[in-house]
């Protein structure tokens, strides 16, 4: 379960980015660390019960967590942490690149979770285009279920999008407005209230079962 304190912790460390109030609050994120441990062994139980893939990959709670330490090598801005904990639970593991189910979690409402592939190597990406393209009626079917809309009211968001049609493709294709994504994912938000409510896994739980068709379409050509 994830608690006050760890919201607390990722609200001081965004005000406070540097590795000497890291290294004096470093048993508070400890603390964190154990509570997203937790969340995620338990999130992993019961997508494992749901989604064979999953259960198949064997994947260890720690290996779905990304690391907190950010790489600043190409990047202006040089803030040694991030300033919130990401859990990616999917076939083969999160270096794999098969879709899946995740979980950000961050303080003052920015928390979020959802499914999907997001930025995909261009390989990959040509592969989901083409798989969306080919059963553009299944993948429409899917993404305008009811309970899907209901869950993801923006539908589903692209990791970034082309202003032409991708090489290929007509602009009359009927999946063009898809096809043009470079990647596939929802997203629901949820307050820190909700977040630290003792029922947050089963409300992520039934999250991912909705999500999961949409998954598994997306996976299919990989």
């Amino acid at each position: 379960m994830i608690t006050s304190s760890t919201l607390s912790f990722l609200r001081g460390l965004k005000a406070n980015n540097s590795r000497e109030w890291f290294e004096e609050h470093r048993p508070e994120y400890q603390e964190a660390y154990g509570e997203v441990i937790g969340l995620t062994a338990e999130l992993l139980r019961e997508v494992c019960a749901f989604d064979p893939a999953v259960a198949a990959s064997g994947l260890d709670p720690k290996n779905c967590i990304m690391r907190i330490y950010r790489d600043v090598r190409f990047s202006k801005d040089k803030s040694p942490y991030k300033t919130n904990f990401f859990v990616f639970v999917n076939r083969g593991g999160r270096r794999s690149p098969y879709g899946g189910y995740y979980v950000h979690i961050g303080p003052e409402g920015e928390s979020f979770a959802g499914g999907g592939v997001y930025m995909p190597e261009p390989a990959v990406l040509d592969r989901l285009r083409e798989e969306i393209g080919g059963h553009f009626s299944e993948w429409r079917s899917i993404i305008s279920h009811e309970a899907f809309s209901r869950e993801f009211s923006e539908g589903v968001l692209p990791s970034g999008l082309l202003k032409r049609p991708p090489k290929g493709y007509d602009a009359d294709d009927p999946a063009i407005d898809y096809l043009r994504y470079k990647g596939y994912y929802t997203q629901r938000f949820f307050s820190d209230a909700e977040v630290t409510l003792p029922g947050f896994a089963p409300r992520l739980v039934a999250l991912y079962r909705t999500v999961k068709p949409m998954v598994d379409f997306l996976n299919r050509p990989l």
